[in-house]
């Protein structure tokens, strides 16, 4: 059942019709089995709310789908109706009830300078509540922790130089296993299909990164569509150009993620095919790793995780490597 899923998963961007005609019936016989859905506490931090946007242009299934089959929202500021002290009330309630058993979900990085000041979930009579805090607090009861986008999953561009609120990742708040589910924002698919393993199977297998193999384990190099023009060092000399893009400043070959057959906007559409560079969203060094995003990826001024199979510094002549 589970290589079924995974399956269906790597498939999306061929036939998209079979994550809701395939995946959907699969849940359904979990629910008939077992009775409920994936609880989730959704919390945003210190970010730019892109996550939950690109969240709700999910299709096959769509964002309907997801609430209905798939996972019981229990708190979210984006997706709930209850604000204020109702919003506090029923957050506290529902950590209290589904403790042991519920999905974080944190979109946005920590600030951690100042005890945290910098991010102020919400304020309540007693005092105000921090990033840092809710995190802190809700992630020790959590079943799962799922970081979601890069902010959340590595710092971001919330981390980014020169970093004054001190923000990082979940994973280095918590000190425990977190999915980090990154991309800037994310790809719905992504965290729908992190979220639909968790209730189906439990944990993913996870790269040396803590990101599900099932989205992250190949270079956005080795599979894309302008892969030919660089093994023959064909390279684009301006944005716009049919070439490849390495000369102006992808980043593809140290990027981990599925967008050349994933794609976004309804699977019809990525970076690379809108004639504009991989940036290395995924990554953890985004987005200083990856600045002045139109130069060549050896004249960049930070620090990425290179693949150690391809020889990025110069295109030779038909190579294989990814």
């Amino acid at each position: 059942m589970e290589k079924e899923f995974e399956k269906i998963c790597h498939n999306a961007a061929a036939n998209p019709g079979d994550i809701l005609g395939k995946m959907l019936p699969l849940i359904k016989r979990h629910q008939h089995k077992h009775k409920k859905k994936l609880p989730v506490i959704w919390i945003e931090t210190n970010d730019s709310g892109d996550n939950n946007i690109s969240f709700m242009n999910s299709t096959f299934p769509y964002l309907g789908d997801i609430f209905q089959n798939i996972i019981d929202l229990l708190y979210s500021n984006t997706f709930m109706a209850a604000q204020g002290e109702d919003a506090v009330k029923l957050l506290d309630i529902t950590a209290r009830k589904y403790s042991g058993e519920y999905t974080l979900v944190v979109e946005g990085a920590i600030p951690l300078r100042d005890n945290g000041l910098y991010t102020v979930i919400f304020r309540t009579r007693k005092g105000s509540i921090t990033a840092l805090d809710a995190v802190t607090q809700l992630g020790q009861r959590a079943k799962y922790v799922v970081a979601a986008g890069t902010c959340a999953s590595f710092g971001g561009p919330s981390a980014a130089r020169p970093n004054i609120t001190g923000s990082t990742s979940v994973q280095n708040v918590l000190q425990r296993k977190v999915i980090n589910v990154s991309g800037c924002p994310v790809n719905p698919d992504w965290l729908m299909g992190t979220l639909a393993h968790l209730l189906l199977f439990g944990f993913p297998d996870l790269d040396e990164l803590g990101r599900p193999t099932l989205f992250y384990e190949f270079t956005v190099h080795r599979h894309c569509q302008r892969r030919s023009y660089f093994d023959r060092n064909d390279l684009a000399e301006s944005l716009g150009d049919i070439e490849c893009m390495f000369s102006q400043g992808c980043v593809g070959p140290k990027t981990g993620a599925d967008c050349p057959y994933r794609q976004w906007d309804n699977y019809v559409n990525w970076p690379v095919k809108a004639n504009t560079p991989c940036i290395g969203c995924t990554n953890p060094d985004f987005p200083d790793g990856s600045t002045p995003f139109f130069t060549p990826m050896p004249q960049k001024g930070g620090e990425g995780i290179v693949d150690e199979n391809t020889d990025m510094t110069q295109p030779k002549e038909g190579t294989g490597n990814d």
